[in-house]
Order: C-alpha cells, then structure tokens, then sequence
C-alpha cells in the first residue's frame, strides 16, 4: 500500500472522524476561526476551549461589583448571579454556533470543573447550541485537607451524573493521574453513562522563583517525555472496559501517535505540539502516521489498534515495571 491510500478514518464517542488526531481544549480553539483553521490542516475533531466554573463566578462576582444599588429585595442577589451566570455562558455558546457552523468536522464542547453546582444545567443549551459532544474536565486537588480519597472521588461520579441528567450527548471525562485506581474509577464511569474517558490532564503546575521568593507558573507546554504516564495506562486500560480511550499529553509528532494507537488509545489529542511548530504541523502528523502504515503495511487505523495493549501482549507484563534496575546475578545471591 501507498501512503495515499492509508484509511485514518477513526469512530470516537459515537462520531465519526476523519483522522484519529484530534486538537484538544485549548487557546487554539477559542475562535470559529482557530476551530477553521484546525480543520483545514486536518484534525480530525476538536475539543473546544474550556468554559470553566471559575470563569462563570468571576462573571458573577464582577457583574454584583458593578450593581450601585443595594438588594433592596432578598432576591436582587439571587437575579443578579443567575444574570451574571448566563452571561458568562452566552458567549460560549456563540463560540459553538459558529464553529459548527465552520467547519464539517465534529466539535465538542468542554466544560471544566471541580463541583456538581447547578450551574451545569447550561449543558443543556450547549447540547442545543450545536456540540457534537461534551468532555468534562474534572479536578479536584488530591491533597485537599480534611478530605478522604473516595470524597475527592466522588466528585467526578456527582459531576457526571448531574450533566448525563440534562444531556443525551456522548460525555467523555478528561482525568488526572491522582487516583488510587484509575482502572477501577474509569469502569465505573463509563458504567455510569461516560462514553470514554481522557488521559490524562495537565493541570497548571507551579515553580519557585528562589531569588524573589515567588510561586510562579511551571512550563505551560507538555514536553515529549510526558506521554509515558498516559501510554503506560492507555495500554493497561485497552480492552478492559466499555468506552473510549483518549491520549492525552505528551503527543508531539506522528511516532508518539503511532504509538499510542499501538497501545489502544481510539483518539490522540495534541495541542502544545502545535503551539511550537503551529496548526499547520497536523500535516506533518498525519504524514508520518500515513508514512509508518504503508511501511508495516496496515491499511486501516483499525488494523493496529491496540495491537500491543497489555491484555494478551506477550511481555504484558513490561507496563507494569516501575523500576530501572535489573537485579544481578551476583546481587541476586546476597
């Protein structure tokens, strides 16, 4: 086979697309002409940029700042947070509208948060403003005090089940690393109405300015040795459950797609990759994917998916090593 006649037609989430790369939730689509120009250079759907809890409380909090009056009535201050909350929300759903409207790829909403509050009843207008699908991206900070690991947990399973109340669109959680199985908490969510899961997020991480005794912000963007983590789980998690699997983080040229394909991942998201060479750097992606199947000759993204996951692999076993050392024959004595 030619690199021409490769098939990347990939199904996520229920949606059909036409490559397995998709860009994910960032700066690079928060316009209908991000979104456009993601589309034209070949990805295959993209996540939105989020709409986060935070963002919609600042709207309030800004809008109550602004009011001159005082509540003279005890629900003045209930209409204004509802006002506020819509507005922050408005502006999304414009966002959706009109990418959808730009491009014939799917587009799928995100929306970020660390609570089940009330104000993800908007789900449902993001379902009738267009969304193909929606990613909850959850957080909740693992070394919260005073909290046990099961409540931290119990987060994601109250966020999903608030939204899959409002919403027949395909959901997909995008999860952090801290959990005490992740095996056992994606089973679970997908039990319970996710269509697939995102591994993993890459939350804000903070650094030490030792000269002026600051925190400051970490790097922004992912490095090449961080897809690791993400293609040691997608490879333990492949096949054992009912939903998709996307990789996330880390994924910087067609080799690391390759690869996470490999080890059982439906979709890879890319997005710091794209910052440093920008979106026109899909094709060279997508190049090298083509590239690698017509040299192994698999006609389909299908036809090696998955193929080195650790169920059934023969060295399975090599994804659960978590040391460098190999014990000597001479240390083996002792």
């Amino acid at each position: 086979m030619t690199d021409a006649t490769a098939n990347l037609a990939t199904r996520y989430l229920g949606l059909q697309l036409p490559s397995p790369i998709v860009v994910g939730s960032s700066g690079l689509t928060a316009t209908s002409e991000g979104v456009r120009a993601c589309a034209e250079a070949g990805a295959g759907a993209v996540v939105l940029k989020s709409l986060f809890e935070e963002q919609i409380a600042a709207e309030v909090g800004r809008i109550q700042a602004e009011s001159e009056h005082p509540y003279y009535h005890p629900e003045a201050a209930e209409y204004i947070a509802a006002y506020g909350t819509e507005n922050a929300v408005s502006e999304y759903l414009r966002l959706i509208e009109t990418a959808k409207g730009a491009v014939a790829i799917p587009v799928i909403a995100s929306i970020s948060c660390a609570t089940p509050k009330g104000w993800v009843k908007f789900a449902r207008q993001i379902e009738a403003a267009g969304a193909d699908a929606l990613e909850l991206n959850v957080f909740v900070p693992p070394a919260v005090r005073d909290r046990t690991g099961a409540q931290n947990e119990k987060v994601y399973f109250d966020v999903l089940a608030a939204v899959r109340k409002q919403v027949s669109l395909p959901i997909a959680m995008k999860l952090g690393p801290y959990f005490s199985s992740i095996s056992d908490t994606v089973t679970r969510l997908c039990a319970r109405g996710a269509a697939g899961v995102v591994l993993f997020n890459r939350f804000y991480a903070p650094d030490l300015d030792i000269e002026n005794f600051q925190v400051v912000a970490g790097p922004a963007l992912s490095a090449p040795e961080e897809m690791h983590l993400t293609l040691r789980t997608v490879a333990q998690l492949a096949g054992t459950f009912e939903g998709d699997l996307a990789a996330s983080t880390g994924i910087h040229d067609g080799a690391a797609v390759v690869k996470q394909l490999l080890a059982g991942a439906t979709v890879v998201q890319v997005a710091s990759a794209l910052y440093r060479h920008q979106v026109g750097y899909l094709a060279t992606m997508h190049a090298d994917l083509r590239g690698w199947m017509a040299r192994k000759h698999f006609a389909s993204v299908g036809a090696f998916r998955a193929k080195m996951k650790q169920q059934g692999w023969p060295d399975g076993e090599a994804y659960d090593r978590v040391q460098f050392m190999k014990r000597s024959l001479e240390a083996e004595r002792i």
